[in-house]
């Protein structure tokens, strides 16, 4: 089996040196080139042909949002973002997901040299999980963008048409690699009366944060990092902050959010599974649980916890998946009712969600 070939852009002398070592210790990968800039970066993908691209946000010459813009409309391919854990530095990385980055791994902000080994997992499980994208979906999903947010706006000022059983319904969705823009492709495509959704995609802290700001911008729900205790109400989408689980409780006839810092369920924190057997024993048949695109099986028996407890289930189908992981776990595992495309999903949970 040949080994992932990775070039690694990065303005940092000492980062270039880490990550080259880091990645290079894993037999499955090779760091073939590295580069200092976007210029040395834009030449050496062209004699090196890498496989992946490890990005560092900031750059002199040309910043690392613009190199990706050009790269991915010019040369697309498989591209881990390497962020600071700052509020900027998850702007500017939800921002690089929204062009075509596969995922991001956080650049620790102190003792570098010695800190780095602590997410060396992390960081040549996401290459390789990157190298086994699929880019092309990533592209043809932001050319869709623009049809379905005019889909979204106008199914948003009709939003008074439908019937929907609010009070005691919800949705629960789940995602990971791939999943920030799946899930804002689905809320993009909801009414704001729709039943209240909480939401768990694999996230660390800070970003948590300026992803549910961003689907707050662009979807017609109000979105939020879910807080504990918090009423899940119609019209409203609820993110599991980043290291913290999220859960449904019931409180009379209410929906609430719990919020834990319980043990990694299937090394994550927040885990799908986590959310989603919650969610089949608080609303059971009341509830529409969907499945996105992410690497590894978090959700599936979650999943088929839900199904089993009378839930509407949906999974995303592997065309329009950038990994074709958990939905395929959840089939796997008997607890999907259907596979479909993620353009068509916010359209299902509609008609699922007011009874048809």
């Amino acid at each position: 089996m040949s080994k992932i070939r990775v070039l690694v852009v990065d303005d940092s002398a000492l980062m270039r040196k880490l990550l080259t070592e880091l990645l290079n210790s894993d037999p499955q990968i090779e760091v073939v080139g590295t580069a200092m800039d976007a210029y040395v970066a834009r030449d050496k993908i062209k004699k090196l042909q890498p496989d992946v691209l490890t990005l560092d946000v900031e750059m002199p010459k040309m910043d690392g949002l613009s190199f990706l813009s050009n790269l991915m409309r010019l040369h697309p391919m498989p591209v881990v973002m390497v962020s600071s854990l700052t509020e900027k530095g998850a702007e500017v990385t939800m921002r690089a997901l929204e062009i075509g980055a596969i995922d991001f791994v956080s650049k620790p902000k102190v003792d570098l040299e010695h800190t780095l080994d602590a997410c060396a997992e992390e960081i040549t499980s996401k290459v390789k999980v990157a190298a086994q994208a699929c880019v092309n979906t990533v592209m043809r999903q932001k050319s869709a963008a623009p049809a379905q947010a005019a889909n979204g706006a106008g199914r948003a000022a009709g939003g008074g048409n439908g019937a929907y059983s609010t009070t005691d319904r919800v949705i629960a969705i789940g995602a990971s690699t791939g999943g920030t823009e799946a899930i804002k492709d689905v809320l993009m495509g909801l009414r704001p009366d729709c039943p209240g959704i909480v939401i768990t995609q694999h996230i660390p802290p800070v970003f948590s944060s300026s992803f549910a700001e961003r689907m707050n911008q662009v979807s017609p729900l109000v979105v939020c990092e879910a807080q504990d205790g918090q009423q899940i109400r119609p019209g409203h989408a609820f993110i599991a902050p980043g290291d913290r689980h999220l859960s449904v409780i019931k409180d009379g006839a209410r929906y609430r959010c719990k919020l834990d810092s319980k043990p990694p369920v299937n090394r994550h924190r927040p885990a799908v599974d986590v959310l989603f057997d919650s969610v089949a024993e608080t609303a059971a048949h009341n509830a529409v649980g969907v499945i996105l695109t992410g690497m590894g099986r978090d959700g599936a028996l979650g999943m088929k916890h839900m199904h089993d407890a009378g839930a509407a289930t949906i999974a995303q189908d592997e065309q329009t998946s950038v990994i074709w992981g958990m939905p395929h776990a959840a089939i796997e595992e008997g607890g999907v009712d259907q596979v479909i495309p993620l353009q068509k999903i916010a359209q299902r949970m509609t008609e699922l969600a007011s009874g048809k």
